[in-house]
């Protein structure tokens, strides 16, 4: 006895033929990316590489009230 498949009605029948996908839109424009920097970032002065956010005050006008209330907030617990 063969094990083979026999035709049947399943074989002759076809399936219609199916529709393409859709093609997909085109991308929409937005902001222009930036350019590519190939330089040694090393070479640039970074955000670290300055006093800039440190803590830094505004310089004091001599009055020596800020310099005594600059001094307490800045003393270590320690110093009291």
């Amino acid at each position: 006895m063969s094990t083979a498949r026999t035709p049947g009605l399943r074989d002759t029948v076809t399936e219609p033929p199916r529709p393409a996908p859709p093609k997909p839109a085109p991308p929409k424009p937005g902001p222009p990316k930036p350019p590519l920097v190939f330089d040694d970032p090393l070479d640039r002065q970074s955000s670290d590489d300055t006093d800039a956010g440190w803590g830094e005050r505004p310089a004091a006008s001599g009055d020596s009230a800020a310099d005594l209330a600059r001094f307490l907030d800045e003393k270590p617990p320690h110093h009291i």
